[in-house]
């Protein structure tokens, strides 16, 4: 397994739904990020551990219980507007974030940017690009869940998340994601995330743990 740098979150390190896909197995996985994915090293699966050539252990794969929490859908014009209001516009701790980086050029990045929407929670639109898998919905799945609770000042990145997938949307398709917080506890997070097709109907969800930086410390 290799992440390759186009894939990135943080600089230097994988973008972590994206690498937790990829390290995933199964339908119905949970994949715990222990250190930041390198980019462009190889990576091997050994009993339920992804490891780097020299032994450091990059994350823990297992079962995943049922992931219960669906966040309410909305329709894509109010999706629309909610991205208006991405925070991530004026304030953003990595803006070169393959999902949610407002620096990544169109076709480049996924260009995810989910805005708060009136009921709670965020909300984005998002076109499926031509080179869909299962690998970009967890992808897909991570940021707008972040953005649930992160702030100005105040970064978070993934520490764990399990996803369940339905079935993949169509290249072109125009699709809503929505996020929400579930509770904090300490630096933690808990939050969910559910992607929605062009028609309404549910595509995947996950659930996520989302772990906030010591000031002044990169992720």
């Amino acid at each position: 397994m290799i992440i390759h740098a186009r894939f990135n979150g943080p600089p230097g390190s994988g973008n972590g739904g994206y690498s937790a896909g990829v390290f995933a197995h199964g339908d119905r996985c949970e994949v715990t990020l222990r250190t930041p994915p390198p980019l462009e090293t190889p990576l091997s699966l050994l009993d339920c551990q992804v490891r780097t050539p020299d032994g450091t252990v990059v994350a823990e794969v297992a079962p995943a219980p049922e992931v219960d929490t669906a966040v309410p859908p909305i329709g894509y014009a109010e999706a629309v507007s909610a991205a208006t209001g991405y925070a991530g516009f004026a304030d953003h701790p990595f803006p070169t974030c393959y999902v949610c980086g407002p620096e990544r050029a169109e076709g480049d990045g996924l260009r995810i940017f989910p805005g708060p929407v009136p009921e709670g929670g965020t909300a984005a639109p998002w076109t499926v690009p031509a080179d869909v898998c299962t690998e970009l919905l967890w992808a897909a799945l991570d940021c707008p869940g972040g953005w649930a609770v992160i702030g100005a000042g105040r970064p978070y990145v993934l520490g764990r998340i399990a996803v369940q997938v339905d079935r993949l949307p169509a290249p072109g398709d125009r699709c809503v994601v929505r996020g929400a917080l579930a509770s904090t506890e300490g630096r933690k997070a808990l939050v969910h995330t559910t992607l929605y097709g062009p028609d309404g109907a549910e595509l995947a969800r996950a659930r996520a743990t989302w772990i906030a930086l010591p000031s002044g410390v990169p992720g």
